[in-house]
């Protein structure tokens, strides 16, 4: 591979569901971090080849093609286009390979990818009646996991919900209700002492939100509970199977948020004289059976470091992301990955997952980190998909 380089990584907070960021519709988010590199850039914005936007709902304000949509609403030229993709949770890491696959093969050299949702503004949908005047319309919520349900499929495997898929990986992987706790009581620890020594504070954009009476500044992750405590997680309930060990306390939230990265080529680099952060030195995806998705990212791995000549104990730092505490330790003990470097910062159990965002929002995590402890040789972001996939991106510290 040729070399290919991030120069800039940015994002908002992730908030809460119906939370701070509820007002803002997805499209004028991803428009702000634009605005963002905008007003840094010192080249000009029509040499930008391709604005690669993750989004995983696109079934509302997300619609027609956000990407395009976003950099409209950005002021960018014209002549800047923009292209949606969508592989559910990881649509904006697939976003980077697809960047860094174009740069490879000539097509260009400077790529904007972004991903962003909303899953508080995710609309409720309603499918037409199957005959005129018909009475069987039925009602989805956009928001998350399955609708409009293809017969045809649940007749080949069980509709697990994503909370089931981590049920099963955790009676697979002999994963106990007391590991999940303590794996998701030390994301919330790790993400909350990051913030109190202000180190996210490179990453984030303030988002700041007209209001008809007042502007709302939010600055800020929701998510991250101070308060919390093994105890409190240990009074949850089961939330997906009756006698299961996957609770709320254990799993990632409903959040939204955007994050937006900038890849170049080489010879993009030097004729800017731009600063490179990372290189991209490998990507892989890899498909698993649906019900175990959350093991997607072990295959995708393995498939990253065959084909790009590498081994585990290379990685220095992984960012994988937290959809189930579940998952995360059974994709932990399926690469034989030592804990200590795993989501140094805290993860989406913590942080929170506004899905298409959170492939670019762990890269950017990563890149703030490395950007900071010249240590940190090389990395690995990885994370798993709904319906059972997983992606993996390795980089090189520059």
């Amino acid at each position: 591979m040729s070399n290919t380089y991030l120069i800039y990584a940015k994002r908002t907070p992730i908030a809460r569901i119906g939370g701070s960021l509820s007002k803002l519709r997805p499209d004028d988010m991803i428009a702000n971090l634009l605005i963002d590199f905008k007003n840094q850039c010192s080249f000009d914005l029509k040499e930008i080849d391709d604005v690669i936007v993750g989004c995983a709902n696109q079934a509302g304000e997300d619609n027609r093609n956000i990407a395009r949509m976003a950099t409209i609403l950005a002021e960018y030229p014209f002549e800047v286009p923009g292209v949606t993709i969508n592989r559910l949770c990881a649509s904006s890491l697939d976003g980077l390979i697809d960047a860094t696959a174009r740069i490879q093969a000539g097509f260009g050299d400077c790529y904007l990818v972004g991903g962003v949702e909303s899953m508080t503004r995710g609309p409720l949908v309603l499918s037409k009646p199957s005959s005129s005047f018909g009475r069987d319309s039925k009602m989805y919520d956009t928001t998350f996991g399955w609708r409009f349900p293809n017969p045809k499929m649940e007749n080949l495997i069980p509709l697990y919900g994503m909370g089931e898929t981590a049920e099963e990986v955790a009676d697979q992987y002999k994963i106990s209700r007391e590991q999940q706790d303590k794996f998701a009581y030390d994301s919330q620890m790790k993400a909350v002492r990051a913030w109190d020594q202000n180190l996210f504070d490179d990453e984030v954009i303030t988002q700041t939100i007209k209001l008809r009476k007042k502007t709302l500044t939010v600055e800020r992750d929701e998510c991250p509970r101070a308060d919390t405590s093994l105890e409190l997680l240990a009074k949850l309930r089961p939330a997906f199977r009756k006698d299961g060990t996957v609770t709320a306390g254990n799993s990632s939230t409903m959040n939204d948020g955007a994050a937006l990265l900038a890849v170049v080529s080489e010879e993009f680099l030097k004729r800017h004289k731009l600063t490179p952060v990372l290189n991209v030195t490998g990507g892989a995806t890899r498909g698993v059976h649906p019900n175990t998705m959350g093991l997607g990212p072990i295959e995708s791995t393995k498939r990253l470091m065959k084909r790009f000549n590498k081994k585990i104990s290379d990685f220095d730092i992984v960012e994988l992301n937290e959809a189930f505490a579940a998952q995360s330790l059974a994709c932990i003990e399926g690469l034989d990955l030592d804990p200590k470097i795993v989501n140094p910062l805290g993860g989406a159990i913590a942080l929170g997952h506004p899905l298409g965002c959170s492939g670019a929002r762990i890269v950017t995590t990563l890149f703030h980190q490395m950007n900071k402890d010249k240590n940190l040789k090389q990395a690995l972001a990885s994370m798993c998909v709904g319906v059972g996939q997983g992606v993996s991106v390795s980089f090189e510290n520059c």
